[in-house]
């Protein structure tokens, strides 16, 4: 089975060290048990046990620090980043974020050329260190261009910094806090537009550093902090100019892909209980997975979360493969982290109407899950930033395929260091994609041909009835457009995987059964606006389709969910 069962941990691994990660994870959260983890979230208790458990078995030192920095087994590979990601979200979203944040401080000290904070933070990982990303603004979010965080130049190498930063996790007791700020004048004078930009470490343990508050009322610390005259020096100093912009974009783009697991870890649990809740209860003279509706909230959930596992395994591949020639993943993780955590929302929401009022009950996980899920897909950036860059990548997607590399399963066990070599974030325009046809073409099941032809006319609508220009500047239009474009680059990747994972005909077809009612569904909603032609809406209305009905292929996928019932339940 694709879902993660934490009673029997199928990925496989070529190392041992990296299986018992996975397993003493579970293994510390089953000890735990349910009672004491929902205890604990109700109470915002500081999961300091955790963090112990994390220093005492070198965990987050094994799987973030690079070899050169680390010792043997130290890589950051994505292969097993994505199961651990999985498990921590499974338990409970709040520990995943302590790791999460933890990746996204320590990116800019991976990217930068300063060896000597580079040493300094792979002993502070071996000591069971946390780390965390001084980016986001209270006034400003994570609007690079008007950070306020300001770095005075003092002369002779040293300065001193100045500010507050806002929504910043483990800013209570990271190690290291990455900062991204200002010069008060450029510490390159030649570059004008970048010149003023700079990445700097600090710790939250100096008597300059005050953490003003937690600014969420949940069991994570999320953190306001200032920098009162914090005395800076070169030492201290991870990036400036035009790298340091480079890192702090490289870096979400790296610790985004994060977030869609997350949400494949929350739904996996909250399908598991809601299935035991379903099949236990009898009313109204029935075993409620009887009832018909129910067997289609079912099926319909399951078949959201295996595409969404599949689409974001998929995408680890090219993630792990890609170069400065082949960066194919950029459009592939910006669908992780808006396609993924959005259809996660869905799936809870299907679940939520079989699990009924039992979702609020604070003893289940799913009454946490109903709140953490709402959570992914506005970190990193929104879902309408994300989209906003997919949607750059639509005219070479369609009309520009290249030859490019064939990438299969990455599952070796090796640091994946372009990650942090990524260079300069210019040239998104250039980036070139393999031709989607041949992935649809190798298939031809019901529901994935008349997914194909809602394809065909929907590049009829691109190129007979071409938006204008003002259409264009209208990112409520694009949005549209966009989320019609993403359903092919999904369903793309998801074929993919299916072959590599062997989930066979009927989930794939039932898969596809989804994929058309919501390429139907988002066609009408882009007919339905404003500023759409008479030409364009009649173009949009033959993308609306009825799936194929193939009441076995359906039999087949609500046996596989309902033979989930009893699966999993943690220990209590």
């Amino acid at each position: 089975m694709i879902l993660l069962n934490p009673n029997n941990l199928t990925r496989a691994y070529p190392d041992k060290v990296s299986k018992e990660i996975m397993s003493k994870t579970v293994q510390f959260f089953e000890n735990k048990g349910n009672v004491k983890l929902r205890n604990d979230d109700h109470a915002m208790v500081w999961y300091q046990d955790f963090l112990d458990f994390v220093k005492q078995n070198r965990i987050f030192y094994k799987l973030l620090t690079p070899p050169q920095y680390g010792e043997k087994d130290c890589r950051w590979d994505t292969w097993r980043n994505m199961e651990f990601n999985e498990i921590l979200a499974f338990y409970g979203l709040h520990y995943w974020y302590t790791w999460q944040v933890s990746a996204l401080g320590l990116s800019p000290i991976w990217m930068s050329k300063n060896e000597e904070v580079k040493q300094k933070t792979g002993q502070l990982l071996k000591n069971g260190g946390v780390f965390a990303f001084g980016l986001s603004e209270k006034q400003h979010g994570a609007d690079i261009y008007s950070s306020e965080m300001q770095l005075k130049v003092l002369g002779g190498g040293k300065y001193v910094a100045r500010g507050s930063k806002y929504y910043i996790g483990n800013g209570n007791i990271a190690s290291l806090v990455s900062v991204f700020g200002k010069t008060d004048r450029p510490m390159d004078p030649a570059d004008e537009k970048y010149g003023n930009y700079v990445f700097f470490a600090v710790s939250t343990q100096h008597p300059n550093y005050e953490c003003v508050r937690n600014v969420v009322a949940v069991q994570s610390y999320v953190a306001e902090y200032k920098l009162n005259d914090y005395p800076i020096t070169d030492a201290d100093i991870l990036s400036k100019g035009r790298e340091a912009w480079d890192c702090t974009l490289n870096t979400v783009n790296v610790c985004k892909f994060n977030l869609g697991w997350a949400a494949i870890g929350i739904c996996t649990h909250a399908l598991y209980e809601a299935i035991n809740h379903a099949a236990n209860r009898f009313l109204y003279g029935q075993w409620v997975t009887d009832f018909s509706h129910i067997r289609s909230l079912f099926v319909d959930a399951y078949a959201r979360l295996v595409a969404m596992k599949l689409y974001g395994l998929r995408a680890g591949d090219y993630m792990r493969t890609a170069s400065l020639h082949d960066r194919r993943y950029i459009l592939y993780n910006s669908l992780v982290k808006m396609k993924v955590t959005t259809e996660g929302e869905r799936v809870i929401d299907l679940l939520w109407d079989v699990i009924a009022a039992r979702g609020f009950e604070a003893e289940t996980y799913f009454s946490s899950a109903t709140r953490d899920i709402r959570a992914l897909p506005k970190l990193e950036g929104t879902v309408h930033v994300n989209m906003a860059q997919i949607i750059k990548f639509m005219p070479a997607f369609f009309f520009m395929p290249e030859k490019c590399p064939e990438i299969t399963r990455v599952d070796a066990a090796r640091h994946d260091e372009f990650m942090f070599n990524q260079g300069p974030t210019k040239g998104a325009s250039q980036i070139r994609f393999h031709d989607y046809h041949k992935t649809y073409d190798s298939v031809s099941l019901p529901n994935v041909d008349i997914f194909k032809e809602q394809i065909r006319i929907f590049i009829e609508f691109m190129t007979d009835a071409t938006p204008s220009e003002e259409q264009g500047r209208d990112l409520d239009f694009s949005l549209n457009a966009g989320e019609l474009f993403t359903l092919v680059v999904y369903g793309q990747l998801i074929m993919e995987a299916a072959k590599e994972y062997d989930i066979g005909d009927a989930l794939l077809d039932q898969i596809f059964n989804f994929a058309v009612r919501d390429f139907s569904r988002y066609a009408l909603l882009l007919h339905s606006k404003p500023s759409t032609t008479e030409k364009q809406q009649q173009i949009l209305l033959r993308c609306i389709r009825k799936p194929h009905v193939d009441e076995e292929r359906f039999r087949q996928v609500w046996d596989e969910v309902y033979s989930l019932r009893g699966f999993y339940e943690t220990k209590k």
